[in-house]
This record gives structure tokens, sequence and C-alpha cells, in this order.
């Protein structure tokens, strides 16, 4: 019994992960958290209003895991408590590395896309900056690790609430199928889009032809919050287009 009380960790050394020294770095990578998210944020916000399928929750969280790696590695003398690790067989930075990598391939597996409508980004993004809370509490960063977990489930379920006080579009992914023989005309497709309150997003259409049948693929993003016509009424809309043989309409991001 004594010779297992002997091996537990002393009250000092776990006190010094909670020393003056390393409180004060995780408060430097608070900092550098909530400046990153804020500026991810920006950068997300911008690509939101565009109609682009990543949109403020995907760009902060991969903006703030990236600040918190970044800022962790001017401060090796901070890790797992100030203490030097002596015999360490393995460099640290290395396995950071092999866990960002790995847990990157991870994330990718869960983003799904379906002709212009991508979904499972915001998801991605979250797991990848779990594991950069894993790595700050191996490192023995608790406090930032705790701030981190903290931030990105605010931007996760904060930044939507921000985001609809917002001025937003809602952006579109249709596809349209035309009969054999039927010729659609490009600017006759904008002007209908135009008097339903969008505008087809540049470089966003593509053409392919199947069995003499044109297909268009092509993502409508609405001027402003109130102009763009409801899904439900683009339906109805599609279904009375001459020539139309099948249709999908989708929200273009989630």
């Amino acid at each position: 019994m004594n010779s297992f009380l002997a091996d537990l960790p002393s009250l000092e050394l776990l006190a010094a992960f909670w020393s003056g020294p390393v409180v004060a770095t995780n408060l430097i990578v608070f900092f550098s958290l909530f400046g990153a998210l804020l500026l991810g944020l920006l950068v997300g916000y911008e690509r939101s209003y565009r109609g682009r399928a990543a949109g403020m929750r995907t760009y902060g969280l991969v903006c703030m895991g990236s600040a918190a790696l970044t800022v962790i590695a001017g401060y090796p003398n901070d890790w797992y408590g100030g203490q030097v690790m002596v015999g360490l067989g393995a460099d640290p930075t290395r396995i950071v590395q092999g866990i960002v990598t790995g847990i990157g391939f991870l994330g990718a597996g869960v983003i799904m896309k379906e002709g212009r409508n991508i979904s499972g980004l915001t998801t991605a993004a979250s797991i990848w900056a779990t594991s950069v809370i894993g790595v700050l509490v191996g490192v023995g960063f608790y406090l930032s690790a705790m701030l981190l977990a903290f931030m990105s489930a605010f931007c996760m379920i904060g930044v939507p609430r921000l985001a609809s006080r917002l001025p937003t579009r809602q952006a579109i992914a249709i596809v349209m199928r035309f009969k054999k023989g039927a010729a659609p005309s490009e600017q006759k497709l904008r002007e209908a889009a135009m008097n339903r309150g969008y505008e087809i997003a540049g470089g966003s259409i593509s053409i392919a032809m199947q069995n003499g049948k044109i297909e268009w693929h092509f993502v409508a993003v609405a001027y402003s919050r109130s102009s763009g016509a409801p899904i439900s009424v683009l339906a109805r809309d599609m279904s009375q287009v001459e020539g139309l043989e099948s249709f999908h309409l989708s929200h273009a991001r989630n």
C-alpha cells in the first residue's frame, strides 16, 4: 500500500500544471483563440454571404484550432507543467503532427457532396478542433483545453443565432433536366431567377448531356434575406417550365 502511494504523483507535481508561468501561457493562448475566432468568423461570413458551402462555424473552428497549435509550439518549456521529461522516447511535436493529419482524414469521411450541395463541413471541422483539445490536454495546457472546448461549443451553438441577425442570402442548388431536343437559354434562366429574387452565382453553372438530354447544374443566390422566394415556391414554378423533364432543389450549404 505504501509503495502504491509512493508511486502516485505528488501534490507538487500536480501543482506544476497550474503554476504562474503555465497559467500565464494559457492566458496568451486564450487571447490568441479569441482573436482567431473573430477573424475566422469574419472570413466565414464573407463566404456564407456569397452562398458558399463552408460558413462561419467551419472557418471559426479551423482558425481557432490552428491558432492553438501554433501558439503552444512557441512555449515548449511550459509543456507537461514545465517539467523536464527525462528519457523522453519520442518527439511530442511529431506526435501532434501525426494526430492532426490522421484526424483530418477522419473528418474528410463525414463530408458528403451531392451535386452542388455539400454537407458535413462543420462536423469535420468540429472533429478536428476536438483533436486539438485533446492535444492541449495531453501537453498539460488544461486551462487552454477548457477554453477551446467552451469556445468551440459557442461556435457550434451561438454562431447560428448570431448569423441569423446578420445580413445573409439564401443559396439554392438547382439541377434541371430537360427533355430530349429542348434547348434552354441561359439568358432566360437568369431572367427567371432575377424575377424570383435570385441571381445565378458566378462560375457555378455546369452543363452535361446524356442520351441527348441536357442537364444544368447551378447555384442561385438571393439578392438579400427577404428577396428570395421560398424553395417550395421555386419548386412550384419549376413544374411549369416548358421542356423540363425533372428537377432537384436543395439548400446549397449545411
